[in-house]
């Protein structure tokens, strides 16, 4: 059974094809000294391997589309105007309007925080410097366990 395969077009598939041949004749060349049983499953593996072989067609080399473009429920290849351009901006333009919106009521919520707690301190009948000192901490400590 001979197989007729395309002749390489590239140097890389030369030399594919050079090595391959010299790896099958190097092959072949041992095979009068083997048994017949030996010899026929290694012929039987061949055919499977040739049945497998991957068979590549030739590949037309094209310009490549500058655009896709859709029409309706499909898209197309090809150029595409200044409209499709502003439309496929838009989803963008929501995105960065919404992280700056979240950005300002983060803002927002965090300053009156700290103003609520400003307001706590500043209101309260202890001074400010009394929740810094250590000993305050201990006389809360004490306190919370003799109630």
């Amino acid at each position: 059974m001979k197989i007729t395969a395309q002749s390489p077009s590239t140097p890389a598939e030369v030399a594919a094809e050079r090595f391959a041949r010299r790896v099958t004749a190097r092959l072949s060349s041992g095979t009068d000294d083997l048994p017949y049983d030996i010899s026929e499953r290694l012929r039987a593996s061949r055919m499977q391997a040739l049945a497998k072989r991957k068979v590549v067609a030739p590949v037309k080399r094209t310009a490549p589309a500058s655009a896709v473009i859709s029409m309706g429920t499909s898209a197309t290849l090809g150029r595409g105007s200044w409209w499709n351009a502003v439309v496929s901006a838009v989803p963008l333009l929501a995105l960065v309007v919404g992280l700056v919106v979240i950005n300002i009521a983060q803002d927002e919520r965090s300053a009156s925080d700290v103003a609520e707690v400003d307001a706590a301190l500043l209101t309260d009948d202890l001074p400010p410097d009394a929740y810094a000192d250590p000993g305050f901490v201990q006389f809360l400590k004490t306190s919370a366990h003799s109630n």
